[in-house]
């Protein structure tokens, strides 16, 4: 992308020599120096810091943990059936279960209390 080779250098400390003098050109080598290595340090260290962690969500990466998708349930526990020959037991008593009511025919004439005119 932005690519400064060894003559774009010599070409920038060059004018640089000439605009800030020799005294002031040192110091200004050394301050870039420093916050150039300031800004490497914290580019390592938030690098660093994003490794970790986007290690311990990588599940790629951690084989200690089961995997499991949203489309694949963990297993049931095993449940032991009961015997055929004993019956279930159960607390409450049995309630035979009623059919719905049925409604009626639709074509059927609805009761009236009123008595018919002819």
């Amino acid at each position: 992308m932005f690519e400064v080779g060894f003559t774009e250098i010599v070409l920038i400390l060059g004018i640089a020599l000439l605009v800030l003098g020799p005294q002031r050109l040192p110091k200004l080598a050394a301050d870039l120096g420093r916050w150039a290595g300031k800004a490497r340090g914290m580019a390592r260290q938030l690098k660093a810091q994003l490794e970790q962690e986007a290690s311990t969500y990588d599940p790629l990466r951690d084989t200690s943990a089961t995997s499991s998708t949203i489309h694949t349930p963990p297993p049931a526990p095993a449940a032991t059936a009961p015997v055929a020959d004993e019956p279930a037991q159960s607390s409450e008593p049995a309630v035979a279960a009623a059919p719905p009511p049925a409604d009626p025919p639709p074509d059927a004439p609805e009761a009236s209390d009123e008595p018919k005119r002819e």
